[in-house]
């Protein structure tokens, strides 16, 4: 089994704030923001650019599927 970070903590170690990463996915921050209390809602194409931006490889993110 491997270990998943949360969305919001992969934000943090990527030193990003909410607005910085919202910028750089290329989303509102509000958005951001319920994707971190809800990552499921997350698309593929988005979980991508996520993790690009966080410089985390996609299978370490949670996304809560």
């Amino acid at each position: 089994m491997q270990i998943q970070i949360s969305l919001k903590a992969a934000r943090v170690n990527a030193e990003l704030t909410l607005i910085e990463a919202a910028k750089i996915i290329g989303i509102g921050k509000d958005r951001l923001l319920k994707w971190e209390k809800n990552p499921a809602l997350v698309n593929p194409i988005y979980q991508k650019k996520i993790s690009d931006a966080y410089k985390i490889p996609i299978d370490l993110i949670f996304f809560g599927i």
